[in-house]
């Protein structure tokens, strides 16, 4: 990542002074003088520490770096991953909804229905997608595209990334949760295989609504539950301030959704993050994808709907 583009979340305080270190040297070592050793010393010394930090980082750090803004977002992933995509709008009920993104398109030459929430990556295109949390219009434009798939035999791919549905008055007004519930059974109703990717925030129905798939990967430094640290603070102390501790208890990290067995693998991110090195991460997660897709491959209608309900349900039995 350029210089002029780094962005530091506080507990990487120790690399970015080390980073703000080495541009200083360059600086000087502009001007002619020889310290090019010195540089890098100082630059291994700083990958060295990043490396330490991540191999250790707590649930309250990893919801820092999965909501880091520089993280890639839905329209990266299409841009790296999906040629021909053709978003499709409205639910032919109310309106639009842009938090939610939906189309057609081809991975790898195959036709493919993809879907998924976009933050945003500028004050302009947040505003527009409403910071990625989806209104109940969204949910039932992915309820009518996974029937169209349902109808045209293809597969569907889904990206998670959302604080969670929109909680307006408006959207609530017009069903957010019948939506979401919709949602969540079309996709374990699907006849045709689907894949789910947890991105970066997988935070309550908003997010489960298009990820009760056949196979769900998470990055590893994303986040999954049925709901925020913020708003479980509120409930649990009627404090919203701690959210880090709140955190820190839910089991909400990669490694933990792997360990209970609601998650099917973790695609490993670049040291520091994926927002270090955006197209390394998507092209992992495009082998993630095509690895999920050629597991399925060959299944019936019914055998994918039984698989599909058999893992859901060995979740249950597992936590019981």
């Amino acid at each position: 990542m350029q210089d002029q583009m780094r962005s530091y979340l506080d507990f990487e305080k120790p690399v970015a002074e080390l980073d703000s270190k080495v541009d200083e040297l360059r600086t000087l070592a502009a001007s002619g003088t020889d310290i090019t050793d010195e540089i890098g010393r100082i630059e291994d010394k700083a990958a060295q520490a990043l490396a330490d930090l991540y191999t250790n980082l707590s649930p309250w750090q990893k919801t820092l770096v999965a909501r880091h803004p520089q993280r890639p977002h839905f329209n990266d992933f299409i841009k790296g991953l999906i040629t021909e995509f053709t978003p499709l709008a409205g639910d032919r009920k109310f309106g639009e909804d842009e938090a939610l993104v939906a189309g057609f398109g081809r991975f790898r030459g195959e036709p493919i229905c993809v879907m998924g929430q976009e933050k945003g990556d500028s004050t302009e295109s947040r505003i527009r997608h409403n910071f990625g949390m989806a209104r109940p219009e969204g949910y039932r434009k992915c309820v009518r595209l996974m029937e169209m798939a349902e109808r045209f035999g293809l597969p569907v791919l889904s990206l998670a990334d959302s604080a969670g549905a929109y909680p307006g008055i408006g959207a609530e007004e017009r069903g957010q949760a019948e939506a979401i519930a919709r949602s969540t059974d079309a996709c374990l109703s699907l006849g045709v295989p689907n894949v789910a990717i947890i991105t970066g925030e997988g935070m309550s129905g908003g997010a489960i609504a298009i990820t009760t798939a056949n196979r769900v990967l998470m990055l590893e430094h994303a986040i999954y539950s049925v709901i925020s640290p913020e708003a479980a603070s509120s409930i649990l102390w009627r404090d919203g301030t701690k959210a880090q501790e709140a955190a820190n208890n839910m089991k909400i990290t990669a490694q933990d959704m792997l360990r209970f067995g609601v998650i099917d693998s973790i695609l490993k991110e670049p040291v520091g993050g994926a927002h270090r090195d955006p197209a390394a991460m998507i092209a992992t997660t495009g082998e993630a994808i095509a690895k999920a897709f050629d597991e399925l491959r060959g299944l019936d209608g019914d055998a994918i709907r039984k698989q599909r309900r058999q893992k859901f349900l060995d979740i249950g039995r597992k936590l019981g």
